[in-house]
């Protein structure tokens, strides 16, 4: 029997989205479309009857921008929204900044579905030498972090990400979902990925499958111990969510030669 109702959100699109490069830690606004997948999440959610009591995201700009957008259009910009580094993007080391379909070029295809979708393959870390290092580790954003910023992380597999989300969501998520409050995480694509894991029991290998594109929201209905009760809803036009998975997934291949 539902219970409780749990959304997730994968932010909308970013300028390096659309660039197609590792954004990761680096803070990127919206791009033009991003704005729109937004709005239109928002207006979506209102036509079917949807309220949030309580909103969660990353420190990342993309993510509360999101968050923001969606509630305007839904006309609950009351909502409270908890940010918190721990639903951050999945830290991808010395790869941020670099195109996914010229490292497929370089490197194959496999290798590059490795580094992004793999459970517990973590990239080379990032060093000072990395132009982006300075960008995101002298970012006053990270001196709020529930951890100190040298012990932040340099790169991260997916089971990484889990590890330093499962206590946020427990000690602070949780509550807030059995005291029968409706929560949204508008986050990232593999801090959503990460959560989905854990709470649909998937296994390491198929996770790998596991895609979500930008601006679609998730509903998971869960029972009292917070298990889903039936598969996750991806919602909206299924012709579009079809097609825009593919996108995601073509991302990372290397671009034919012309």
């Amino acid at each position: 029997m539902s219970m409780y109702k749990l959304f997730l959100l994968r932010h909308g699109e970013g300028a390096w989205n659309r660039e197609n490069r590792f954004c990761s830690w680096v803070d990127q606004k919206l791009s033009e479309d991003g704005v729109k997948e937004a709005r239109d999440c928002g207006r979506l959610l209102k036509e079917l009857g949807y309220n949030f009591d309580l909103v969660f995201t990353s420190i990342l700009s993309r993510s509360i921008q999101t968050a923001w957008l969606v509630l305007e259009a839904m006309g609950q910009e009351w909502v409270p929204v908890v940010k918190s580094w721990r639903l951050n993007e999945r830290h991808y080391g010395a790869l941020i900044g670099l195109n996914r379909a010229e490292m497929a070029a370089r490197h194959g295809e496999e290798k590059v579905k490795l580094w992004r979708r793999s459970y517990d393959i973590t990239p080379p870390p990032i060093d000072e030498s990395h132009p982006y290092f300075s960008e995101i580790y002298t970012d006053r954003r990270y001196s709020t972090c529930d951890v100190e910023k040298e012990k932040l992380p340099r790169a991260e597999s997916l089971k990484e990400v889990l590890d330093r989300l499962l206590p946020y969501w427990e000690s602070t998520v949780v509550p807030e979902i059995c005291q029968g409050r409706t929560v949204l995480i508008a986050a990232h694509g593999n801090s959503c990925r990460a959560l989905l894991k854990h709470l649909e029991g998937i296994s390491d290998e198929d996770i790998a499958s596991v895609t979500l594109p930008t601006g679609i929201p998730v509903l998971l209905e869960l029972d009292a111990q917070l298990k889903p009760v039936k598969g996750r809803q991806l919602l909206g036009d299924q012709q579009k969510i079809q097609a825009a998975i593919k996108k995601v997934e073509d991302q990372g291949k290397a671009k034919a030669s012309t």
